[in-house]
């Protein structure tokens, strides 16, 4: 049926490119048909199930954490659309970038593990789970505890020392941006947080939630308006701030408060252990999930019913993962109005106005070496630009216009949209999980081998050699 469905794709795009994708929103076979197309324009990128190639990992010029980020995307796609064409090469790549440890830290990214790189496949695990995504064999990572293992790290490295408390941007001590604390690092671990807390109904992820958002409040990462900026250097007390908003940050921070306020709110039916009616928690949540919509909305809408990246797109200085942002905050914004009904109304008319100014920039032909998808379905970045097609091709430009169309198939609980809500252990959730996982008393940073006393030799022999190699070229210049 695939086949059907992309033959018939192709040859209407080939038809009428100049005009993007055409989709009727009012039909999901429609949205699905368009989502295919994109899907498997972006699947075209992805190098890792070739042989010789690393299962998960993206070619150049892309980062580890955006491999993350569209598998996550890939989950919801099979969740949402019934499409298993992917779900072989989804479930490989997030099993084996899980690492030895099963934790997402594989060695190979040691040089550049950030906490929110982590926290990308993290939370595409926690889609998984909440999704019911097949789950591996027995022997391999499970989806929930692959989850824990990466919240009960970002406990560890919590850091009260500087700034009061905060997650880093780096892992490691040796990477740039170890100085930093950033919006996106501590908003992985808050979301991540709030989802276990859902899930499992365990209150300590509840309560990590919380401690997580007073210390973006404390610190001013989110300001009283609910502005979220970027963050940080720890050497002025998180005192100088960067100011650029990205509709990220805001995305990741309005999808946790929701769960939050799912989490406390009785009338959602939740039976968590946690204590579902706590009315003032869950009034706490609902405001704040209220703030952050309303200044995500504000900000990166401004009225014009298409997101813009307002610290990058307007000037054309977005960079890879930049291009890649607006995806996210798609993802997100479905997932508020899913978790907290009251957003519903003024969250879905908006993903879909910006999914049907996503499917018209889905129609660029570039060349081969630039995208292998079908021709004409070459998906740009600046939504706002309708059916010019901007010239901007990429992992995040696809993966990113393939989530405007996907979530647009979500629907209000009382037009049968309640399937599409996220499971927890209690009402069906499959996945298997592990309080310990990540628990380790061995540090993960590498440190050189003993040098041997042969090898101190050998050194002292080749800079002996060395030496006489430069006076001697030095004599020989000197007398000419």
């Amino acid at each position: 049926m695939r086949r059907l469905i992309r033959a018939a794709s192709a040859l209407g795009l080939l038809a009428g490119a100049v005009h993007g994708l055409q989709v009727d929103f009012t039909s999901d076979d429609s949205i699905k048909q368009a989502a295919s197309t994109v899907a498997y324009g972006l699947l075209k990128y992805y190098t890792g199930n070739n042989t010789g190639d690393t299962p998960g990992n993206l070619p150049d010029p892309y980062f580890w954490w955006e491999a993350g980020a569209m598998f996550g995307t890939m989950v919801d796609y099979w969740f949402l659309t019934g499409d298993e064409s992917y779900v072989e090469v989804t479930k490989q790549a997030l099993v084996h970038q899980a690492g030895d440890d099963q934790d997402y830290m594989p060695t190979n990214q040691t040089r550049t593990m950030g906490n929110d790189d982590q926290g990308f496949w993290a939370m595409a695990a926690m889609s998984a789970a909440e999704n019911n995504f097949p789950n591996p064999p027995a022997d391999q990572p499970q989806w929930l505890a692959l989850a824990q293992a990466v919240f009960n790290e970002y406990v560890d490295r919590w850091d009260p020392e500087t700034c009061n408390g905060g997650l880093r941007w780096q892992v490691f001590t040796f990477n740039n941006g170890y100085n930093y604390k950033n919006s996106i690092s501590n908003g992985c671990f808050f979301n991540i947080a709030a989802r276990l807390a859902r899930y499992t109904g365990n209150q300590t992820y509840a309560d990590w939630a919380e401690k997580v958002w007073d210390w973006m409040e404390e610190v001013g990462f989110i300001d009283e308006d609910f502005n979220v900026f970027d963050g940080a250097g720890v050497e002025a007390g998180c005192t100088e701030f960067s100011k650029p908003q990205w509709t990220y940050n805001a995305g990741i921070f309005l999808h946790g408060a929701a769960v939050m306020y799912n989490v406390y709110n009785a009338s959602l039916g939740m039976d968590n252990g946690i204590g579902g009616g706590n009315d003032t928690a869950s009034e706490v949540w609902a405001q704040r999930t209220q703030g952050m919509m309303r200044r995500t909305v504000d900000f990166f809408y401004n009225g014009t019913g298409v997101p813009t990246e307002h610290s990058c797109e307007p000037f054309n200085q977005c960079n890879i993962d930049q291009q890649s942002f607006k995806g996210y905050l798609m993802r997100w914004m479905t997932g508020t109005a899913l978790m907290a009904p009251f957003t519903f109304d003024t969250l879905m008319p908006l993903v879909q106005s910006a999914a049907a100014a996503a499917a018209l920039q889905c129609s660029g032909s570039p060349p081969a070496d630039q995208f292998r998808g079908d021709p004409g379905t070459a998906c740009g970045f600046k939504w706002t630009q309708g059916a010019v097609f901007d010239g901007q091709v990429g992992v995040g430009e696809q993966m990113s216009a393939l989530s405007a169309i996907q979530y647009t198939l979500v629907k209000k609980a009382e037009v049968g949209g309640q399937d599409k809500v996220p499971v927890t252990a209690n009402s069906g959730g499959t996945s298997i999980g592990n309080v310990n996982a990540g628990a380790s008393t061995e540090s993960k940073i590498p440190t050189p081998k003993p040098i041997s006393t042969a090898e101190r030799v050998a050194a002292g022999f080749a800079t002996t050699a060395m030496l006489f190699s430069v006076l001697g070229g030095s004599f020989f210049v000197m007398k000419d």
